[in-house]
């Protein structure tokens, strides 16, 4: 394989193999980690089973592996088209939304080299020294690109695989709603939703959740020896801390989505993973979150996690940590 094993500079080739396991495993890592409402192994939804996530996870593998190669809406499309070939609810609909540009973003940020390294960057233990910040910066600056770039086709895209994916509690916009055709780019459609939808306020910020909050929390999460379960479940946590979950809001309402915010809160005061008075509050707010209609699931902040994953493996952090 080429580069995604030389250390980690701004200038490292990335084959697209790597960067398509590098997404398949945040999504894994996202999905098997027991983070307070949402689905994990044992703990399932009554529309879809901690099994399903793991289908999804691999059915989008094909359509990543070519997102340098067509837009970020078409590889969005494809994506949300080959999870529905495997599981019959809406999955991963935002961590595709997610992955799409970051995947073209990384790839397109690697130029050719001469040497290609027989190794990957993703699995060089040595790839998470100091040059990763600067790494990260350039893929942040090449993901600025790609979304300032896209295309009214790529919006048509996107609005054909959000209806196909029918996510819960959309309800209608006032303008470029995803039932009509847009007439705006992705980027701009995006820009008018960011106030009200988590997913595309990552798009109209060039993904400051992710870089900001998400990417440096798992990181030093990581480096503090925690396990990949327990730094995403600590991730998860203070991304929900940060902000109140738009997926929840949209369900059960802007002052539930504070509260769940509140409850993070207060489990990361408590020590939250790192502390057995910190898991307690953890498994009670759990407890709060579940219902038969999962209305108060955090399901933005999961997608977002899985995006703070991905970008932490891209920039070498699977074995630079250790693999547990």
């Amino acid at each position: 394989m080429t580069g995604v094993g030389a250390p980690a500079t701004s200038h490292r080739v990335l084959a697209a193999a790597d960067v398509t396991t590098a997404a398949q495993l945040a999504c894994l890592l996202e999905a098997s980690a027991p983070k307070p409402g949402n689905v994990s192994p044992g703990r399932h939804f009554t529309n879809f089973r901690y099994e399903d996530l793991l289908a999804s996870a691999a059915a989008i593998g094909g359509p990543l592996a070519g997102a340098a190669a067509r837009p970020v809406g078409a590889t969005v499309r494809l994506a949300v088209e080959a999870t529905a070939r495997w599981t019959r609810s809406n999955t991963n609909l935002g961590i595709v939304l997610l992955l799409a540009p970051l995947a073209r973003a990384a790839l397109l940020e690697s130029p050719p080299t001469a040497a290609s390294d027989p190794q990957s960057a993703i699995r060089n233990p040595q790839s998470a020294g100091p040059s990763t910040g600067i790494w990260r910066m350039g893929l942040r600056g090449a993901l600025r690109r790609v979304l300032e770039t896209t295309t009214v086709d790529d919006a048509h895209d996107v609005y054909a695989a959000i209806r196909l994916a029918a996510p819960g509690g959309l309800g209608r916009a006032d303008a470029q709603d995803v039932a009509d055709e847009p007439t705006m780019t992705l980027l701009e459609v995006m820009r008018l939703a960011a106030d009200r939808d988590g997913i595309a306020r990552e798009y109209a910020t060039a993904f400051e959740a992710t870089f900001d909050i998400g990417a440096p929390a798992l990181g030093q999460a990581r480096r503090d020896g925690l396990s990949w379960d327990d730094a995403v479940v600590e991730t998860f946590l203070t991304l929900l801390a940060a902000a109140p979950d738009t997926h929840l809001a949209r369900r059960s309402g802007a002052t539930v989505a504070a509260e769940v915010s509140r409850h993070a809160r207060t489990a990361l005061l408590e020590g939250g993973v790192r502390s057995a008075a910190g898991q307690r509050a953890i498994d009670e707010m759990d407890l709060r979150l579940r219902d038969a209609r999962n209305a108060a699931n955090p399901g933005t902040t999961a997608d977002l996690t899985a995006a703070a994953i991905f970008v932490v493996l891209l920039g070498g952090g699977w074995s630079a940590f250790g693999l547990d």
